[in-house]
């Protein structure tokens, strides 16, 4: 589904940004989104546990766009829709105990354009009555939040994909015409979303077998260093170097039979989280 050219253009990569809709309630908001997606130009569409699809009124609120639909990819977790992604990014409509790095509208259409270029990147978006659960935005890279009227905040699904698709177009069209849009955080291509949940499993692991993490009570310690690894967004060799240490530590441990000592430096013990 995805295009893998390094050399594509702005307008091109638009075919390389996904929407990911999880856990939709009502499949006239599927279609509303996937009709948002064909104005725009873009083309895939992933449905994560959909309530109701396929369904008729999804069909009839995409009006002409029916064939994103028939071609929308099903699947059970998020992390199975934004595996293969570089860079994914979450609707978010309330602040957060533990905010995330953020961008607004157009800083989204103008990053997915860009890395898009290169790799896949996903515009995730959550139930219409409840949005993403915690642990779903801390599987992505950034937040995003559209600064509606606060007397009247809650925006339909499928509007608030037309918002953020528009501003990819736009994003596209601006270099089409010689815009400068460039994000150069790399000699590499980012870690897939897939090796970094692979990654926060082995770090966890490792933390508790050398006693800095108690895996019955880890409070925020692996929520703080989700965040942190989201900011820095390491690369692809950075991430096997970062997993080689782990392997090394572990290794290190089974050979002298020893652990850390719990109580000692361990963050989880703050009672402020």
């Amino acid at each position: 589904m995805s295009t893998s050219a390094t050399d594509s253009t702005p307008l091109q990569a638009l075919n390389n940004i996904r929407v990911v809709l999880v856990n939709s309630a009502h499949p006239g908001n599927i279609g509303g989104a996937a009709r948002a997606l064909k104005n725009m130009g873009l083309s895939q569409l992933y449905l994560v546990q959909p309530r109701e699809f396929p369904a008729a009124n999804a069909v009839w609120r995409a009006a002409g766009a029916a064939e994103l639909l028939d071609s929308a990819v099903v699947v059970e977790t998020l992390e199975e829709a934004v595996a293969d992604c570089g860079l994914v990014v979450a609707t978010s409509a309330r602040e957060r105990r533990i905010p995330w790095p953020l961008l607004t509208p157009r800083e989204c259409g103008q990053r997915a354009v860009v890395e898009a270029q290169t790799h896949p990147v996903a515009l995730v978006f959550g139930r219409e009555d409840r949005g993403l659960t915690n642990e779903e935005l801390q599987a992505c890279n950034f937040h995003v939040h559209i600064p509606s009227n606060p007397e009247y905040s809650s925006l339909n699904l499928a509007t608030a994909v037309q918002v953020l698709v528009y501003e990819a177009r736009m994003a596209a069209l601006e270099a089409e015409k010689g815009g400068s849009l460039s994000y150069s955080d790399w000699d590499r291509p980012p870690a897939k979303a897939s090796d970094m949940e692979m990654y926060y499993e082995h770090l966890q692991l490792a933390l508790a077998e050398l006693g800095f993490l108690d895996p019955d009570n880890p409070r925020q310690t692996m929520t703080r260093l989700r965040r942190l690894f989201s900011r820095v967004r390491p690369d692809d060799m950075e991430l096997g170097i970062l997993r080689g240490m782990l392997t090394a530590i572990q290794n290190h441990i089974h050979r002298t039979g020893g652990q850390g000592r719990p109580d000692q430096g361990r963050p989880d013990q703050d009672r402020s989280e």
